[in-house]
């Protein structure tokens, strides 16, 4: 029983760090990859909807992203959308598609990058921390009534092993996007 909570925990940790690895996929470090624009959400009929989800994104060089609606009636709420996002990008609309130049980072942009990389790594180091307090909880019930003290004990120790090496690896993940971003 206390190595289904182990397990599960372990489990939520590793969707933990595939969550980061998501959201770090949206900063932008310098290349036009359509993953840029994952957390834009486009008032469209009155439901905020995924951009993904109004149209096809494209990257045909290294520099652009090319956005093209399915529904041109939707191309200005797609242009506000991305115009009140924290990319700091400006649309291009040629009728029938949007165009976004991703420009060459500045110092200072890169250096907020950096802030972004590290707040949501702070938001995956919680939450692991979370999955961990959630662990030891379940652990100290069936102290109570299925498993020794000492053998709770050697159990929330083994989660806090996992819980040291899942934060490792979310420092690992950082570093790797803070060098790519402050690459030149």
């Amino acid at each position: 029983m206390p190595q289904a909570v182990k397990q599960h925990a372990e489990e939520r940790m590793e969707k933990a760090i595939q969550a980061l690895r998501r959201d770090l996929a949206t900063l932008r470090a310098g290349r036009a990859t359509p993953a840029l624009l994952d957390r834009i959400q486009v008032e469209y009929y009155g439901a905020m909807t995924p951009l993904n989800q109004l149209a096809n994104i494209s990257t045909p060089d290294s520099r652009t992203l090319m956005i093209q609606p399915w529904d041109k009636s939707s191309m200005g709420d797609i242009e506000r959308a991305i115009m009140k996002s924290d990319l700091g990008l400006t649309p291009a609309n040629d009728g029938s598609m949007i165009r976004l130049s991703i420009p060459a980072l500045t110092e200072e942009r890169r250096a907020e990058l950096v802030k972004l990389t590290k707040k949501f790594g702070e938001e995956g180091k919680v939450a692991i921390r979370n999955i961990r307090r959630d662990a030891n909880d379940d652990i100290k019930k069936m102290e109570k009534s299925d498993i020794s003290e000492d053998e709770s004990r050697r159990h929330q120790d083994d989660i806090q092993k996992s819980t040291d090496k899942f934060i490792a690896e979310v420092d690992k993940v950082l570093a790797a996007k803070e060098k790519e971003i402050m690459e030149v």
